[in-house]
């Protein structure tokens, strides 16, 4: 697990973005895991900006809502085409169908198409009890694309999305933990105070179910991006790993 450590939330999107960037632009066909949610906001702005041609990679997403159809609002469908997709076209994007009648065939056929595809980098990020995708605390480690009940603690940290905390779904078809870690490389980002005990975890703890985001230990292409506020409680051990200051390998241009 590579550590980078920016000084700021916007320094650590752009390492992301600029790590994507060279990837996508080194392959003829690509295969780009994207997320949905705060994390990826601000480097999909810089996709817009830099009018990043994306015309010969295909993107999968993590995870959908269940029970929201594509044109919902609130659905990752739309969040994605509101933010990248209608100002980037890809060659193609596939997201699970959160109005599919039944949802647990649905994310069998969605592992069958990701794991066809082949994942060549999927971007992620990390919710404050350290899940992934919706990999909630509890998943088993070698969990397929599956349905998911949400935690409280998830449907509360995404109620800022919707009207009111009712109006969150209580389930959803999510990537599962053996699906993401056959992604051949992954950039997850976590930026601001309120990840910082989930990033702790994820570097310090052994592999856990209590702590999803633990498995990416095992994984042997994990970039890990940070500003310094998700990286404030686990300083020590990443001095004593011998990371350095991201800011060290990368210029950072506004």
């Amino acid at each position: 697990m590579n550590v980078l450590v920016a000084k700021t939330a916007n320094d650590a999107e752009r390492i992301a973005y600029t790590l994507i960037k060279e990837r996508i632009s080194g392959k003829h066909d690509f295969v780009l895991g994207l997320a949905t949610g705060s994390t990826p906001v601000g480097m999909y702005q810089m996709f817009k900006q830099d009018a990043l041609d994306c015309s010969h990679v295909t993107s999968v997403n993590l995870d959908e809502y269940i029970g929201l159809s594509p044109e919902h609002p609130q659905s990752y469908n739309r969040f994605m085409k509101d933010r990248l997709f209608d100002e980037v076209p890809f060659k193609q994007s596939h997201l699970p169908q959160g109005d599919a009648p039944d949802p647990q065939a649905e994310a069998a056929r969605y592992e069958d198409l990701v794991r066809k595809l082949g994942v060549d980098l999927q971007l992620l990020g990390i919710g404050e009890n350290g899940h992934i995708a919706f990999n909630e605390p509890g998943t088993a480690l070698d969990a397929k694309t599956h349905v998911t009940e949400l935690t409280e603690s998830t449907r509360e940290a995404n109620r800022r999305f919707f009207d009111r905390l009712e109006d969150v779904p209580t389930h959803a078809i999510t990537m599962g933990l053996d699906t993401i870690m056959n992604a051949r490389e992954i950039v997850l980002v976590a930026t601001g105070e309120r990840k910082a005990e989930a990033v702790q975890h994820m570097i310090e703890s052994v592999p856990t179910v209590d702590w999803p985001a633990t498995i990416l230990q095992a994984h042997p292409g994990v970039t890990v991006v940070l500003d310094g506020a998700a990286a404030s409680r686990c300083a020590e051990s990443l001095q004593a790993r011998g990371q350095e200051a991201a800011t060290r390998f990368f210029t950072i241009r506004d």
